[in-house]
């Protein structure tokens, strides 16, 4: 069963619910995120600077430890590009099961991961996304407490089930506007689709004038 069209509802539910988390940005503003989770990964996440090198786009990537760990000479290139970079968690563990020693060691052994990586300094590393978007409010009060900032989505066109290239790309665009903030996937669930996906999505999100920023460039808002 896919739960693509409950993500809306779910997003509405929640946005208003959780404040201190960003949802998205100004609505006022064309402008959009393009993110994504559990990278990188040795084949997919240079497929996708590919195609965001040939639009000079930059993007945000929500990273595994684990993965920075295999992968340390793609999470440098995705750095060096000047994307911005978020915490995912060590591993793709669900927030709400770790206990906060857990959850606290799996956030800072992620820094360290990309510290060792790309030279990024734990307190640039902020911005946190729950693996599968699953939080309490327990988790929150954690993450301030921390001085993280918690990072959700307002466009989940769940990819990582692999409904089909155009399918990911339709559910987008019906959804898109000011201040989206898009989840897509470059790891091993997903990822095999996202090059093609960007392809086509970013061409039709420039027709309809849409700029590019960073999640970072969304809190500023």
């Amino acid at each position: 069963m896919q739960f693509a069209p409950l993500f809306p509802l779910v997003y509405r539910i929640l946005q208003p619910s959780f404040p201190n988390c960003l949802w998205c940005g100004d609505s006022n503003k064309k402008n959009i995120a393009l993110t994504f989770d559990d990278g990188p990964h040795p084949l997919y996440t240079p497929q996708v600077l590919a195609v965001l090198d040939r639009y000079r786009i930059t993007a945000s990537f929500f990273w595994l430890g684990v993965c920075v760990n295999r992968s340390p000479h793609i999470a440098k290139a995705v750095k060096d590009r000047g994307h911005w970079i978020g915490l995912h968690g060590y591993e793709h563990h669900s927030f709400p099961m770790l206990s906060p020693t857990e959850l606290k060691q799996s956030l800072e052994k992620t820094q360290v991961a990309i510290n060792n990586a790309c030279d990024l300094q734990p307190e640039v590393l902020r911005d946190v996304r729950p693996p599968n978007g699953f939080f309490r409010p327990a988790t929150l009060k954690l993450f301030q407490q921390w001085n993280y900032r918690p990072v959700m989505w307002s466009v989940v066109p769940e990819d990582w089930v692999r409904p089909g290239v155009n399918v990911v790309v339709q559910r987008i665009l019906q959804q898109v506007k000011n201040g989206s903030l898009i989840v897509l996937h470059d790891g091993v669930c997903g990822g095999q689709d996202v090059a093609a996906t960007l392809e086509i999505l970013i061409p039709q999100l420039l027709q309809q004038g849409y700029e590019f920023v960073t999640v970072d460039s969304l809190w500023n808002q």
